[in-house]
């Protein structure tokens, strides 16, 4: 045929089609790509596979692997099949004959482009929804395990007297199913009403009847089905009201049924069941009426009354019956509130006693000796003299301690000493020559612990070192000090093969070893090299030289890692500390089991309710891992880690928490028996921080347990804000060795102060025993002080000291040239009907910028002490000396006083005048004259502390803790000179 474009003819020019050569490549870069891509699945796949295997919970990955895959293909399958038989079914349903009608006529074209590929459409659609439906399902492993493994919580709720178990473990996956049923209905409707309207079942602008008899029998039914999982929601909202979520001003998180829930939406729930029932049989009898007409009615009602009954309803029970008699209505609900609430957040035993919070003693000197009796004081801040132990016992700048340091006990000479202890853990970033080899094969491993007295200092301020040097010595004995795992260890390592990884150096040179444990995966398979470098994105792992027989990968290395990774099921406390036991350095995570489905417990959010002014400010110290709101948790697992082999060691530490007992069944022999933990592990369990916090947060309303005073709201508490620092987050909770008034001897303990709603003052003090093992631990005492008189809270406590004259102009002074104050945790200890304050204030100035402790604070019934000891600042707070003789800071006799040596007082007045001069230069903007001032300044306090430094020398004997200038240290770090920083007897204070 001629052509018809109107342009010149001629013959056609031909597509020519690709040489065999091309087709032949571009085939086998397809291959290629899809082969690549199954081997990138693939390595993902088996790196997990070999890491579980390693650390020998190979269980725990093949149980959610298989769990996922059977979920993933039962409703992967069960939607396609709905989908897809819907689709056939009104396919086959179609009319014999379309209507003659442009709407036809226009579809017709549809139907005949589709016609070859009708098969080929079935199937890509059904497979492409089971995909979906399938991934969905497979999310809800958990939800699966927990439905199937459930153990009674031996507890039922007050409203429906079921067991717990049902709402904690059975409701979730009830309400899974029924989303599944909804969508799989709702996508059947969807597809089958396309298909029937392609096919002429529907018609839109068609004339006559709008659908066939089978099209409209087939959608009634879906229609049906639909209406009837309404009906099943609708049963299921009336246990949802247990556990549901609402706003009530008594508590932001309020969870269970309140008198309008049981009065009003309970019954409408019912009724509307009911309804939906009815309206389901009517769109099912359409198979035989074949009008839509009742139907119809029937679902125009049953939305009629979800407004009215609904929601119209329960909004005029809560005007007209509620609201004018709000509290009667509404106490029999807040008690359930209550009593559920506690027993979910394990604060149902709380001791609560009044405390007078004023000393009933009129001699304060007799007090002296109580303080000792009733807490070991430490001033040691953790949280603070990190980058002291940095400088001092870092040794080389390849090692690190992490920014806030943890508090243990170790016994020392028959007793426990509270001890500030840390790990000298790898940081790459000390390294030199950054380089793959040396990053992944040369640094591999921290070396030895670092630990200190918590309760005092030296003479110069520094901490008191139990453990220290490098290799570590002291009080810990021998234990394996190689550091493979930590909290500071984020990147992989390759050990155990031809490269020797650097152990430590001293003067003698590097000293070198090679990893013997087993733990990690063995490199020497090169089908394990090629799926690492694929999953690391690291080609050199496939073909380096430096990997060879023995050769093993270290990942996941971080305490928190390895616990989440073994027991997905568990929510991690943010800190894990490390200890020294049975010769191992063992890291200790405390972990939760929590869940959202106890009934009436009011919910709390664990990420908001753990954060304070640490969390705030420093990033080691990890918010809990869980920003789902909770109402149900328990320390129920105790985790260690090895520090040098990696494992991971689940004990069972809560042994009738329901909720790790399902877990248990769905993970067998994953978690050990509480029986196998060690009498040494045992002495190092504690209470957890984060459990502590919710716990608290919870009690500053639930520590009531009458309804009417929870919703006058009038004892009402709140977390103070941390007053040492200027962050506005709450005050971290700390641990203590104290007793409390009710107790015969000091206990291990974890403390925090409250105040009013709104206000600075104190009105209680809690604390809990932490000391594992012992009949006491767990229990919460809270000393509740009046409300009638007005008992300093640690705001008001933190002012008065820094606005006392006499301590703000010490303070100033020590502020002098470069220095920085940083005051250190505010201490509250109960005593004798009063409350003791203690707050350690360090310095950082001259060339050494890292914290030294100068001074202590100490406040106790309205009398204050700013002093170089803590023995110096009760002495004075209290009129009177211990009868027990202070401890040596630093192994011999006390220090005496500088103002007793009148060289070091007339360098000190020296000082105070420059210091003067030079402020008042600073005023009259005479730069000059303060720069001059400044000189003298300096000068004067480099007198003062030579002068103390000879008299030290022949008055005092050494301290036992190694100077910074006799501290080897890698770049000079912890070289300087300690004459750099003012000590305490050199400051124009005096």
């Amino acid at each position: 045929m001629p052509d018809r474009g109107g342009g010149p003819t001629g013959p056609r020019m031909r597509v020519g089609r690709p040489s065999r050569r091309v087709r032949t490549l571009l085939m086998t870069l397809g291959v290629l790509a899809v082969l690549g891509m199954a081997f990138t699945m693939f390595a993902g796949f088996w790196t997990d596979w070999l890491w579980y295997r390693s650390v020998n919970y190979s269980s725990v990955f093949t149980t959610t692997l298989w769990t996922k895959i059977g979920l993933f293909s039962v409703f992967g399958l069960l939607m396609a099949l709905a989908v897809g038989f819907n689709i056939w079914l009104a396919h086959r349903l179609r009319p014999p004959l379309s209507a003659m009608s442009v709407e036809q006529q226009s579809l017709d074209r549809y139907r005949m482009g589709i016609a070859p590929y009708k098969r080929w459409l079935l199937l890509g659609i059904t497979a492409l929804v089971g995909l979906i439906a399938g991934a969905s399902a497979a999310g809800q492993w958990r939800t699966w395990l927990m439905w199937v493994n459930g153990v009674s919580f031996g507890q039922k709720d007050p409203q429906f007297h079921l067991d717990v178990s049902f709402f904690a473990f059975d409701l979730p996956w009830y309400r899974f199913l029924l989303g599944f049923g909804f969508a799989a209905t709702i996508l059947s409707l969807i597809a089958a009403a396309l298909t029937h309207y392609l096919y002429g079942g529907l018609r839109v602008t068609s004339p006559g009847a709008r659908a066939t008899a089978a099209a409209t029998g087939h959608l009634s039914v879906l229609l049906g089905i639909f209406v009837a999982l309404k009906a099943v929601a609708y049963w299921l909202d009336r246990y949802g009201l247990a556990v549901k979520s609402s706003d009530f001003k008594a508590t932001d998180n309020w969870t269970g049924l309140r008198y309008v829930d049981a009065n009003a939406y309970l019954p409408a729930k019912t009724i509307l069941f009911c309804i939906a029932v009815i309206c389901a049989l009517l769109f099912f009898a359409t198979l035989w009426r074949r009008t839509w007409q009742l139907p119809v009615i029937g679902f125009g009602l049953m939305v009629l009354s979800a407004i009215l009954i609904g929601g119209l309803y329960p909004a005029i029970v809560q005007k007209f019956q509620v609201q004018p008699n709000e509290q009667a209505k509404e106490a029999p609900y807040v008690e359930k509130n209550l009593k559920a609430t506690r027993e979910a957040y394990g604060i149902d035993g709380a001791q609560v006693t009044e405390y007078s919070g004023t000393s009933t003693t009129k001699d304060k000197t007799q007090l002296r000796d109580d303080v000792d009796a009733t807490a070991s004081i430490r001033v040691l801040d953790p949280n603070i003299v990190s980058p002291t132990f940095q400088q001092l016992q870092q040794m080389r700048k390849y090692y690190a301690f992490p920014t806030n340091l943890d508090v243990d006990r170790y016994n020392e000479s028959g007793s426990d000493q509270d001890t500030v202890i840390g790990l000298r853990e790898l940081n790459l970033a000390g390294v030199d020559k950054q380089n793959w080899i040396n990053n992944h094969f040369r640094y591999t491993h921290g070396y030895g612990v670092v630990a200190a007295k918590g309760t005092t200092a030296d003479s110069e301020g520094r901490p008191l070192f139990t453990e220290s040097n490098l290799p570590s010595e002291g009080d810990l004995g021998t234990y394996e000090q190689r550091v493979y795992y930590g909290e500071k260890t984020t990147t992989y390592s390759i050990v155990g093969g031809p490269q020797k990884e650097i152990d430590y150096s001293d003067d003698n040179g590097e000293k070198t070893t090679s990893y013997k444990g087993k733990s990690g995966v063995n490199l020497s398979n090169p089908v394990n090299r090629a799926a690492y470098a694929v999953a690391f994105g690291e080609p050199q792992i496939l073909y380096s030289g430096a990997i060879g027989e023995g050769s093993r990968i270290l990942y996941n290395r971080t305490p928190k890692e390895r616990v989440e990774a073994v027991a997905p099921w568990l929510t991690i406390d943010g800190d894990a500390y490390p200890a020294v036991v049975d010769g191992k350095i063992q890291w200790i995570v405390d972990a939760y089991t929590t869940t959202n489905g106890y009934p009436y417990a009011s919910r709390t959010t664990l990420g908001d309710t753990t954060a304070d002014s640490l969390t705030a400010t420093n990033d080691n110290r990890a918010v809990v891992a869980q920003q789902n709101q909770v109402n149900y948790i328990r320390n129920s697992v105790k985790a260690t880690v090895d520090a040098y082999t990696g494992e991971v060691k689940l004990y069972q530490w809560d042994t009738e928490d329901p909720v790790l007992k399902t877990w248990m069944k769905a993970f067998p022999h994953t978690v050990e028996p509480k029986s196998d933990i060690s009498t040494s592990l045992m002495a190092h369990l504690r209470y957890p921080q984060d459990l502590f916090k919710v716990q608290r947060e919870l009690l500053t309303r639930y520590h009531v347990k009458d309804a009417t005073t929870f919703l006058s709201g009038s004892e009402v508490w709140q977390v103070p804000d941390d007053p040492s620092n200027k962050s506005g987050d709450a005050v971290p909770p700390y641990y203590l060795s104290m007793k409390m008034p009710d107790q015969t001897a000091q206990s291990f303990s974890l403390t925090t102060t409250f105040t009013p709603n709104g206000r600075d003052n104190l009105s209680a003090f809690m604390a809990v025993d932490s000391e594992a093992g012992t009949p006491g631990y767990g229990k919460i005492r809270i000393l509740k002080l009046p409300t009638s008189t007005t008992v300093d809270g640690p705001k008001q406590v933190q002012s008065q000291f820094n606005s006392e004259q006499d301590i703000a102009e010490s303070i100033r002074l020590l502020k002098g040239g470069d220095s920085d104050i940083e005051y250190g945790n505010l201490l509250t200890v109960p005593l004798d009907g009063g409350l003791l304050y203690v707050e350690p204030v360090y310095v950082r100035g001259g060339g050494l910028k890292y914290p030294l402790l100068k001074k202590v604070l100490v406040t106790y019934g309205g009398n204050t002490a700013f002093e170089d000891t803590l023995d110096g600042a009760l002495n004075k707070v209290f009129g009177a000396e211990s009868a027990t003789p202070p401890e040596d800071e630093g192994g011999g006799t006390t220090t005496p006083p500088s103002s007793s040596n009148p060289t070091v007082q007339e360098a000190l007045n020296d000082a105070q005048k420059a210091f003067t001069a030079g402020q008042d230069a600073l005023k009259k903007g005479d730069w000059e004259a303060y720069g001059k001032a400044q000189k003298d300044l300096e000068a004067a306090l480099k007198r003062a502390e030579d002068a103390q430094a000879e008299a030290d020398k022949s008055g005092s004997k050494a301290s036992s803790s190694p100077s910074p200038s006799a501290t080897p240290s890698s770049g000079g770090a912890g070289g300087a000179k300690a004459s750099s920083s003012p000590s305490p007897s050199s400051s124009p204070s005096g």
